[in-house]
């Protein structure tokens, strides 16, 4: 396999489960990256994922991800430079504080399967985005 080389997209590839827009990165057979964008004073769809996990990377703007595994839940403040972790099956959600556009570089680990990967759970906010 020919290492991947793929610059960012101005457009979104795809709209993730969660509402958020998504440029497709880097691919392996063992892992993806993908770029995250949530709209200022946006809050997202709380989903969780049935088989893959993933680690974030934010790289501007600043906001709140809430995450509950089993009893556990914590409000992270998210900004440049923090970077957080989603074990499988934990219920998380993303909300934009923010003027600006809250974005994310985030490696799912397996790579991402398809649409049907994230499933919708209760979450912390009312959604502003999202179907």
């Amino acid at each position: 396999m020919i290492p991947a080389t793929r610059l960012l997209a101005l457009d979104a590839d795809v709209i993730a489960p969660d509402g958020c827009e998504v440029r497709l990165l880097a691919l392996t057979s063992r892992g993806s990256m993908a770029h995250f964008t949530l709209g200022p004073g946006q809050v997202a769809r709380a989903v969780a994922h049935r088989t893959v996990e993933e680690l974030w990377f934010f790289v501007a703007g600043r906001g709140r991800m809430w995450r509950r595994e089993g009893e556990t839940e914590e409000v992270a403040e998210v900004a440049p430079g923090v970077s957080l972790s989603i074990p499988l099956g934990t219920h998380f959600q993303l909300r934009n504080d923010g003027a600006e556009p809250l974005a994310a570089v985030a490696v799912t680990m397996p790579p991402w399967p398809g649409e049907d990967e994230a499933f919708l759970v209760a979450g912390k906010w009312r959604a502003s985005v999202g179907d």
